[in-house]
């Protein structure tokens, strides 16, 4: 990681990125399985690149599928929490 990236997090520079160890890491790069969690605040590494994640929004788990362009950031910030508002006009009868 770039110290620029990390200065920029908002976290003092000495701790360095947080992060969770998954113990089945190993297991979900080579058979392609993904791994279920709730950790929304774990900052994406670059040997999670290639691997899906199943992360929790409060409701149901969505599949976040990391490419090489989401280090540095949260696994939180591609499972939103909130739907998008659509407006349906309906007639009155």
């Amino acid at each position: 990681m770039q110290p620029s990236l990390i200065v920029r997090s908002g976290r003092s520079a000495w701790k360095g990125p947080y992060f969770v160890a998954f113990p089945n890491l190993k297991q979900a790069l080579e058979d392609n399985v993904p791994i279920r969690t709730q950790a929304r605040s774990c900052t994406i590494l670059p040997n999670f690149v290639g691997i899906r994640f199943m992360v929790h929004n409060g409701k149901d788990y969505l599949p976040v599928t990391v490419t090489q362009d989401m280090v540095g950031h949260k696994l939180g910030e591609f499972a939103h929490t909130k739907k998008r508002f659509i407006y349906r006009m309906t007639k009155n009868k």
